[in-house]
């Protein structure tokens, strides 16, 4: 008899041949045979763990978007959902991705093949923790901050000396600024080792509590061989960090989940590598069906890139890629969602208006650095502009208006990163 559970998938394909048989050999690739009967793929087999077509919507003819082969002048597009038998798969991230994201995307037949969702049965999301601290658990370590959660990444993201790091985190901790993190390059390099930097933050970070009595939260990234991901999470929480990153594609979501059984602090989800399977609409998949695994693995920050970035996605992906991470999955709790590239004080008001939500972390790198008057101004001009966004005062409005009470940091940075906003 046929397990009910499956994971129910929805793929975007383009093939030269019809798009229910081009569907059929991609379910059987990815199942327990080809599209022909094979030695040994018995009717047993097949009715309980061949993957199942169970809907092809045929979206017309265009030109191929990948080469193969042979290259076709036209082929036929569809949107084709597919049922993946849960006992094939388990419990299993790694399993999961190697069966709804493996061997698919180098099927000749397909001149496009891109996951755009994915349903996972109530059994499989309830075999994973989750996040372990998420939003209100990064609140509290934070000085229970509420609102939208402001932090930059140290810059020049590589190269700094020793008492060089030390200067650019005094002067961000003497800021209140929520959170502090390494650049996705910054590892474990021998000018400047882990250690030592954990060692540094954490001092300066102490010290400037004892000024401001704001608590600022540092993610260590610690990236790097598997074998040695214990200690240099150990050396974090012994040193009294606060939160550990991990470049999530680069490691991948078994070591993510792994760092997560003996993880003592918030894990940032860093996407360092994710476009590489999520740039090209004709392959890989979309964010919304990757950041689930990566919730699931346990990732209690996600990055989902910012509105106005520098980056490829547009504003309106963007918003959807911050309003997946706030979706329920199963009984876990939501993970914070990560803004980043290219942030400043523009794009609070056009992120509060496509998302609505304060659940947020705002990173910004020259958007805090580059400030006229510092990094304190930096940071005072962003939560600035996040309260004149969730009131829906005009920026240059608010801007004036504060600089008429005498604080002209929002005004500044408006005239800095503005031009005419």
């Amino acid at each position: 008899m046929r397990d009910p559970r499956s994971v129910r998938c929805t793929y975007y394909l383009e093939s030269e041949i019809d798009p229910e048989k081009a569907a059929a050999i991609m379910a059987g690739e990815q199942s327990s045979g080809t599209f022909l009967p094979v030695p040994g793929e018995s009717a047993r087999i097949r009715e309980r763990h061949a993957a199942r077509i169970s809907n092809v919507q045929e979206l017309g003819f265009c030109r191929p978007s990948l080469p193969s082969r042979s290259t076709p002048e036209k082929v036929r597009a569809a949107l084709v959902t597919v049922d993946f038998p849960m006992e094939n798969v388990g419990t299993d991230l790694a399993t999961l991705q190697t069966a709804i994201a493996g061997n698919l995307f180098e099927l000749g037949d397909l001149y496009a093949c891109r996951l755009q969702d994915i349903a996972l049965p109530e059994d499989f999301v309830a075999a994973h923790p989750g996040p372990a601290f998420g939003i209100e658990g990064t609140r509290k370590l934070i000085s229970h901050v509420q609102g939208v959660m402001v932090g930059t990444i140290v810059k020049p993201n590589v190269g700094l000396s020793e008492e060089e790091f030390r200067l650019v985190v005094r002067d961000l901790a003497m800021a209140s600024i929520d959170l502090i993190k390494d650049d996705e390059l910054m590892t474990d390099p021998a000018y400047l080792p882990l250690e030592r930097r954990v060692a540094v933050a954490t001092e300066e970070i102490r010290a400037a509590e004892q000024v401001t009595g704001h608590s600022t939260m540092y993610a260590f990234n610690i990236t790097g061989d598997l074998a040695g991901l214990r200690k240099r999470h150990d050396l974090v929480v012994e040193a009294g960090g606060r939160c550990v990153m991990l470049n999530i594609p680069v490691m991948g979501l078994p070591a993510l989940a792994l760092l997560r059984s003996f993880a003592e602090v918030p894990i940032h989800g860093h996407r360092a590598g994710l476009a590489a399977s999520m740039r090209s609409k004709a392959l890989g998949m979309d964010y919304r069906v990757w950041q689930q695994m990566a919730r699931l693995a346990g990732a209690d920050h996600l990055h989902a890139s910012g509105l106005g970035s520098k980056f490829y996605e547009l504003d309106e992906e963007v918003a959807a890629n911050i309003r997946s991470l706030l979706e329920p999955l199963g009984a876990t709790i939501a993970p914070l969602p990560v803004l980043s590239s290219g942030q400043n004080v523009t794009t609070p008001g056009p992120t509060f208006d496509a998302v609505g939500s304060t659940d947020l972390m705002m990173l910004a790198g020259g958007g805090v650095a580059a400030h006229p008057d510092g990094p304190g101004a930096g940071v005072r001009s962003l939560r600035q502009a996040w309260e004149a966004a969730v009131a829906g005062v005009p920026l240059q409005a608010a801007a004036d208006e504060r600089s008429r009470a005498g604080d002209d940091a929002l005004l500044h940075a408006v005239q800095t990163f503005g031009k005419g906003a």
